[in-house]
């Protein structure tokens, strides 16, 4: 290790270090018994045993290179994603981001209890509370990088979730052969804008289908990003081969369409859902009967 290493980690570092390669076997053995470990590797001990393992070794490494302060210290990279599972797997348990902590928290006394056992007898006073401070700021920055590793894996789950989430609530709905519709309810922005297009590229091609009816009945606006979307899912449904139907424009949305200038020339738009549906079932040559009460039909 470089001269200028050795003296910012102090002898006290150095000394948490050899008391970590040490005591490898037992701070690990302690720690399998402990909820954050037991409670995730729930296999065998011997699992959790190995997970703890490779946690003390992370630890070694840090306090090796005297950055026992720093959670983006490179000892810490081989074990960011054991620790993100663990961190997630207590959170899916139930427990809260402070719970998570705690645990964390307890797996420091069962090693300082070793460390101050492990010191000479006749080591000065300040010596150990030295060494014990930097076992804690080692112990303290663990947490830190564990909380900043869950946080982390939280939001990406998050995102994932809500991806799904805009994926269900765009059904594309097969009305007959050929027909395709998607009602949209909501709020729709620039992100769940784009979920509609690729959803319905994609039906268009499983179903072959010649028509698809985009209905925004339930949309109460849009602003201008999301009226180009809306354009743009028409024009990438034509390149499919299909055309596209845009029914239950409201007024307010109507305006801002007028307003920033789209062309709606080459767009075929039904005031409702039933009469886009009609307009596609002229087309494709099928006719309609409507029933009346006296028992005759109307073509």
């Amino acid at each position: 290790m470089p001269e200028q290493a050795e003296g910012t980690a102090g002898a006290p570092t150095r000394e948490v270090r050899d008391f970590l390669r040490r005591h490898r076997e037992q701070i690990a053995q302690r720690w399998a018994d402990e909820p954050l470990f037991r409670a995730v590797f729930t296999v065998s001990r011997d699992e959790a045993v190995e997970a703890a393992k490779a946690v003390v070794d992370a630890l070694d490494q840090v306090a090796d290179a005297a950055r026992v302060e720093d959670p983006d210290a490179a000892g810490f990279t081989a074990v960011r994603e054991q620790l993100a599972r663990m961190g997630a797997a207590r959170s899916r348990a139930g427990l809260s981001t402070a719970q998570v902590s705690s645990e964390l928290a307890a797996l420091r006394p069962p090693v300082e209890n070793l460390l101050v056992a492990a010191l000479p007898d006749q080591a000065p006073a300040e010596h150990v509370r030295d060494c014990v401070t930097a076992l804690n700021v080692l112990m303290g920055t663990l947490r830190v990088v564990v909380m900043q590793t869950a946080l982390s894996e939280g939001q990406a789950l998050i995102d994932r979730q809500r991806l799904q989430l805009l994926e269900v609530a765009t059904p594309v709905i097969k009305l007959w052969d050929g027909i395709v519709a998607v009602p949209l309810i909501g709020t729709l922005d620039s992100a769940r804008s784009q979920v509609v297009m690729e959803t319905l590229l994609e039906s268009i091609v499983e179903q072959q289908a010649r028509y698809a009816i985009l209905d925004i009945t339930g949309v109460p606006t849009v602003d201008s990003l999301v009226a180009q979307h809306l354009m743009k899912t028409v024009a990438a449904a034509r390149l499919m081969g299909a055309e596209c139907i845009v029914s239950g424009i409201r007024p307010a949305i109507a305006q801002t369409m007028v307003h920033l200038g789209l062309d709606l020339g080459t767009v075929v738009t039904r005031a409702s859902l039933a009469d886009a549906l009609g307009y596609v079932l002229h087309q494709l040559g099928v006719g309609i009967v409507t029933p009346h009460a006296n028992g005759a039909v109307a073509r």
